[in-house]
């Protein structure tokens, strides 16, 4: 793996954000941002890190109420990481990247895509969805409601088992052991604050507005944002490819970081200049 650098920087409204940056191999290499899945942090990537770092740059980051970023719970919404990240990449000086986010982060990629066009190169959306139901905000204060009151370890099952299919947890139990561990350091304040966010948020008006190439990834397992939501998200995205993986749950860039990683880099080549 490539030379990588640990950094914090200040958003406008004074929440610090964590990040890791590894150096590009050359100066044509792509730009690549990667956003985490809810509760996690950017730990979440390295696998496919591990895959990309010899062919671009990247930047990954534990988003606002995760990791070790600041936790100050506030109402949250998509623009607003979105935001976040548009700052990031000022501090770090990419004019633009292509942006790849799994679930939370795939919802905060497009808005990112939605917001700031001219900055998102190419997307790749990750077992994400742009709208989870009529049901959702109930749906999500009841995970919230349950952390809240019994503490995130009384999800750890209910989110095991929608990470991962059986085999590969049982094959990987360290894989599973370390996504834990950062799942149960959560604040639960800022979990209940994410939760309430993605309830809430509809991007289907925004997706006809994404005409940068866009890759659109879900395992073939994946119960938590199924197939018929990457279906739904394909059919609305103009300039969009639908890739299903077989035999892989809702966490594919860490049970398939190699094939993760091929999506992102294809989208990526598909940019004028390499994503310069």
């Amino acid at each position: 793996m490539r030379d990588s650098v640990d950094g914090t920087f200040k958003t406008s409204d004074g929440c610090v954000i964590e990040y890791t940056q590894h150096a590009a191999p050359d100066a044509d290499a792509p730009r690549m941002a990667l956003i985490h899945s809810l509760a996690l942090d950017r730990s979440f990537w390295n696998g496919v890190v591990a895959e990309l770092s010899a062919h671009a740059g990247l930047l990954t980051y534990d988003c606002r109420g995760h990791g070790h970023s600041g936790r100050a719970p506030a109402p949250f919404n998509v623009a607003l990481f979105a935001r976040d990240l548009a700052e990031l990449l000022d501090c770090v000086g990419w004019p633009d990247a292509t942006i790849a986010g799994c679930s939370m982060g795939g919802c905060i990629a497009q808005a990112f895509a939605a917001l700031y066009p001219e900055r998102a190169t190419a997307i790749c959306l990750i077992d994400t969805t742009a709208w989870y139901g009529a049901d959702a905000p109930k749906q999500w204060r009841e995970r919230a409601a349950t952390a809240r009151a019994k503490g995130m370890g009384a999800l750890v099952q209910f989110q095991t088992t929608r990470w991962f299919g059986d085999a590969f947890r049982a094959a990987h139990p360290e894989v599973s052991d370390a996504l834990i561990e950062v799942f149960l350091a959560n604040d639960v304040a800022c979990y209940e604050a994410t939760c309430e966010m993605l309830g809430t948020t509809d991007l289907r008006a925004l997706l006809a507005l994404l005409r940068m190439p866009t890759a659109v990834v879900v395992g073939a397992e994946d119960y938590a944002t199924p197939v018929a939501m990457a279906e739904s998200l394909h059919a609305a995205i103009p300039h969009s490819t639908l890739s299903v993986l077989p035999n892989a749950r809702h966490l594919t860039p860490v049970e398939r970081p190699q094939d993760i990683a091929s999506q992102i880099l294809g989208v990526a080549r598909k940019t004028r200049g390499h994503s310069r």
